[in-house]
């Protein structure tokens, strides 16, 4: 290994223990799931790093002359990477494809969230072996449209698109959505429970555990102090709501939650017919990887724990967020709570391979970026961020909006090679055992 490289390796190291190292010594194999599935591909490496992508902002990626003291302030998402979108309900009964997956969001410079796009997108494009040629036209056609929208929203005209729903949507994100609109409850209930006694109860199996009753009265302690956390329109909407049928405990293995426990919560629904019922799930936030590189006293104070700054974030950043979305505490840990929705349904990138194709899909995500970007500012109801997001990033954008464009083009070639050699090193590190506490 060279000694750049060592230099390197050992950097990911410093920054992996700081991220995780806290939760690897709680529960080492969830860790060691989550750690070889990022081994799997750069990409699924790059989704797993959040916190690297952010360290390198402040260093030798971290030169941005597009941020001043309003753009460096706009709630971002975290975690903006081509897999974090899909479809919702949203509280107007709307399907909507969108921005999802809100736990790493924060309040930060609103460049981090497209440049970390724009190198997903080119890992994506390597990995669909395109050109650096196609790779860079794609994510032009991202920033263009993502500053078409956000200067529309600005002037406050027609031309905004606004949400991507069924009404507008066209080609493969219409494909999703009308995937979306077959799900039903009655099939979600039918893979997560089982009726017996004309009861409705949740099935258990792998990741899926029974609790104590010390547990139970906990969670639904807790469950009790999140319905004070909802819109009105939800708990009237659900009047029935509030009977707890049935809790169980659900370990996280996915990329992002390895190790965080999650319990899930079985709800009467709006009738006493079993086809209403609701899926709750209620899980241990942590602390967003951007929050540990940005330095500002006033967002970090604002939000009670970490499950009402995913929850407020959600709400910022998502018109017409899920009616269920609310927070808690559990044994004085911050937790998010939501629906589990049958409606939820995730783009496939192994659908979408020709150039043509992926440029119309990047087209409507630009879009969808600068909806999220312009939602939470002085125009809504939280008041962290008081002054127009749009605005402002319109107004240091179009002092040079072509090199604007070629920066994200430029971060996004640059750091794509990176992660890509981030991830072998991350390989050799994991293999032979020099990630400690695993």
């Amino acid at each position: 290994m060279t000694e750049l490289a060592e230099e390197r390796s050992a950097f990911i190291i410093d920054v992996l223990t700081e991220e995780f190292g806290a939760s690897m010594a709680i529960d080492p194999a969830a860790f060691r799931r989550k750690f070889r599935k990022m081994a799997a591909s750069p990409f699924a490496f790059y989704r797993g790093s959040a916190a690297l992508f952010y360290a390198d902002q402040r260093g030798d990626f971290g030169s941005d002359r597009f941020l001043d003291e309003r753009t460096s302030r706009v709630w971002i998402h975290g975690d903006l990477h081509a897999e974090n979108f899909g479809t919702y309900m949203n509280a107007s009964g709307q399907l909507v494809f969108n921005v999802n997956d809100f736990d790493e969001a924060y309040v930060g410079p609103f460049t981090w969230d497209l440049k970390r796009f724009a190198a997903s997108v080119a890992l994506l494009g390597y990995a669909k072996a395109l050109s650096d040629r196609v790779i860079g036209e794609l994510v032009t056609g991202f920033a263009r449209s993502y500053l078409a929208e956000l200067r529309a929203i600005a002037a406050g005209g027609d031309d905004a698109i606004g949400s991507i729903t069924l009404d507008n949507a066209d080609g493969v994100l219409r494909r999703v959505l009308q995937q979306a609109r077959l799900n039903t409850r009655v099939d979600l209930l039918a893979a997560q429970t089982t009726i017996d006694n004309y009861e409705r109860r949740f099935s258990l199996g792998d990741g899926v555990h029974e609790i104590d009753d010390a547990t139970r009265e906990k969670v639904c302690a807790a469950f009790a102090d999140y319905l004070h956390t909802l819109p009105a329109s939800t708990t009237r909407m659900r009047p029935v709501a509030a009977g707890i049928k049935d809790v169980v405990l659900r370990k996280g293995v996915g990329i992002g939650s390895a190790g965080l426990p999650s319990y899930n919560l079985l709800l009467e629904g709006h009738t006493q017919a079993l086809e209403n019922d609701v899926v709750i799930y209620m899980k241990q936030a942590q602390v967003p990887a951007v929050a540990r590189y940005v330095d500002d006293e006033r967002v970090r104070s604002y939000f009670r724990h970490q499950g009402h700054r995913t929850a407020e974030s959600q709400r910022a950043l998502q018109a017409h967020a899920d009616p269920w979305l609310g927070f808690t505490e559990l044994d004085g840990v911050g937790q998010l709570v939501a629906e589990v929705s049958p409606y939820a349904a995730d783009l496939d990138w192994a659908d979408v391979n020709e150039p043509e194709e992926l440029a119309g899909v990047l087209a409507d995500l630009g879009r969808a970026v600068a909806r999220m970007h312009s939602v939470a500012d002085d125009e809504s109801s939280h008041d962290l961020v008081d002054y127009s997001t749009e605005e402002a990033i319109v107004a240091v954008v179009d002092a040079d909006p072509d090199g604007f464009v070629d920066y994200l083009v430029d971060f996004g070639h640059r750091y794509g090679i990176r992660a890509r050699e981030d991830h072998q090193l991350f390989v050799d590190l994991f293999r032979n055992g020099r990630l400690p506490g695993i």
